[in-house]
């Protein structure tokens, strides 16, 4: 299993950024083919003071696959366009880091 990692930074309006994300960008990224699961966290407390300074981690959204090939044909869908189309629209794309990982059982 593979995942993709989105890290968020925190917005200067949290409350606009979870307004786009939840009721835009979530429901688009919810019919992306492949996808296994997905889990959306906000981070409460950083642990390691000064470690992603500047970088205060605000939202963590994780994108399972069963495999990289499976990722690759989701990126490649007309949903996974959309949907990051949409980032774009609401300035997600400015606070976002993103990464892949393989999921170790």
């Amino acid at each position: 299993m593979i995942k993709y990692v989105a890290l968020y930074r925190r917005p200067a309006d949290e409350k606009a950024f979870d307004q786009n994300y939840f009721e835009s960008h979530k429901p688009l990224i919810d019919n992306v083919p492949g996808l296994v699961r997905q889990e959306i966290a906000k981070v409460t407390r950083t642990f390691v003071p000064g470690f992603l300074e500047g970088n205060d981690p605000y939202l963590i959204a994780e994108l399972y696959f069963e495999s990289k090939d499976a990722m690759k044909a989701a990126f490649a869908s007309p949903e996974w366009q959309v949907s990051g189309a949409n980032l774009t629209e609401f300035g997600g794309m400015e606070l976002v880091s993103m990464f892949s990982a393989e999921v170790v059982e």
